[in-house]
């Protein structure tokens, strides 16, 4: 079984497109998405057509609840949220927004004796930033009592090893911090007991997702975090 795991696709429908591609390259049998469809980028309708059109499994995003929300209580509140935040509500349409209430905060899956846990923040809060030097991420192991916790939220992806347990960031496929514009995500290879984690980073036309901005007079700094893939 290979799964592969995107998130943080943030209304860059050039990035998800060329990722899907490369995933069935890949011959992924499944994809699990952990969120944040939308914001920041200019296509936030059409990214949600795209996974509702491919049956792409999701879980909700910080940033979608505060979209169908239109409040700041997962999202900080910025000049770049203040602009991106109501812009992306105001246009995403009814059955749009209806899809994003609809959304899970988890998903637990089985693989044999394996439990996997995808979640956009952690498995606890849809907003907690697990980065790997969180000084909570080894409590947040302790208490979670699957094998294996994956999760998106931070844009950068990662693999670390807390004794028996796995956790894994897939990254951005549309809003990358990696200090390169490119789009990351993860595939699970899982063979009986055997988990193996393949990272993949991809590259995208960045100038047609930044065209399309300026002509909806998206945030100059929204634009040059996505071209160049630094905050």
């Amino acid at each position: 079984m290979r799964i592969a795991v995107i998130s943080d696709i943030h209304g860059n429908l050039e990035a998800i497109k060329t990722a899907y591609l490369d995933i069935l390259e890949r011959n992924a049998d499944n994809i699990i998405c952990l969120g944040d469809l939308t914001g920041y980028g200019p296509y936030p309708n059409e990214v949600v057509d795209f996974i509702r059109e491919k049956r792409i499994l999701v879980t909700l995003g910080n940033y979608d609840a505060s979209v169908y929300e239109r409040k700041f209580n997962y999202i900080r509140d910025n000049e770049i949220n203040k602009f991106c935040m109501p812009w992306t509500a105001d246009r995403l349409t009814k059955r749009n927004i209806e899809y994003l209430k609809s959304l899970p905060e988890r998903m637990t899956l089985k693989y044999g004796r394996k439990e996997i846990c995808f979640a956009h923040g952690s498995y606890r809060d849809i907003n907690e930033y697990l980065n790997e030097d969180y000084e909570k991420l080894d409590e947040v192991m302790k208490d979670f009592f699957g094998d294996v916790l994956v999760c998106g939220h931070t844009h950068i992806p990662y693999k670390k090893i807390f004794g028996e347990k796995l956790l894994l960031n897939d990254g951005s496929i549309g809003k990358p911090k990696i200090g390169r514009p490119n789009g990351t995500y993860l595939i699970l290879d899982i063979n009986n007991e055997n988990i193996k984690v393949e990272f993949i980073e991809f590259k995208y036309d960045t100038n047609k997702t930044a065209d399309a901005m300026r002509k909806e007079g998206l945030p100059l700094s929204c634009i040059e975090g996505i071209m160049t893939g630094i905050e």
